[in-house]
């Protein structure tokens, strides 16, 4: 992310300020969330909501370099462990990109993509930033209507990855069965 991107980027925070304990630790991890939670949770899996062409938000446009409004390539899924929905993941990438350096995107199905960035040398990631996402965010919008509930303000991080020259913006919602309960139930000990 540039410098310029920083200006534009000053609700998604350098640190998780306020986030306390386990759930801090997974926020801070710089390693891929995918491979941690197959590595603690039983029956984990990739449940597709949508991969499809959305409207740029005005933020997700301005880190792709684009003007707001642009056409973006969008995959919304839920990581879940058994019955339990941990993680909102939210992607996009410019829509021209996915017939390019991204064009892996399109047939991923049910894959995780963590594992598909974590596993090609070529591809860099960004730093992490993160924040407190609450009703009124887009995002938290789709989650709180992907579970059909209303949440608690949902703790997110995100970063852009970099594929010759072509930016991935990755955000990752933690929802409450893994940031409100870390217990046995849900993860593997």
């Amino acid at each position: 992310m540039t410098a310029d991107a920083d200006a534009d980027d000053t609700f998604w925070l350098r640190s998780p300020l306020g986030a306390m304990g386990s759930l801090r630790e997974w926020l801070l991890d710089p390693g891929s969330l995918t491979a941690r939670l197959k590595a603690v949770c039983a029956d984990f899996e990739v449940r597709v909501l949508r991969q499809a062409r959305t409207r740029a938000s005005r933020d997700e446009a301005y880190l792709l370099g684009l003007p707001a409004g642009r056409s973006l390539m969008a995959r919304d899924v839920l990581l879940v462990s058994g019955s339990a929905p941990l993680i909102f993941a939210h992607s996009v990438l410019r829509a021209d990109d996915v017939h390019g350096a991204w064009r892996a995107i399109a047939s991923m199905g049910t894959r995780p993509l963590g594992a598909a960035l974590f596993a090609d040398p070529r591809i860099r990631r960004g730093p992490l930033r993160y924040r407190k996402l609450r009703d009124g965010h887009p995002l938290y919008c789709a989650a709180a209507a992907v579970l059909g509930q209303t949440l608690p303000p949902l703790w997110a991080r995100r970063s852009i990855f970099e594929l010759q020259g072509a930016p991935l913006l990755v955000t990752e919602a933690f929802l409450p069965a893994l940031s409100g309960r870390w217990h046995t139930s849900l993860c593997k000990s």
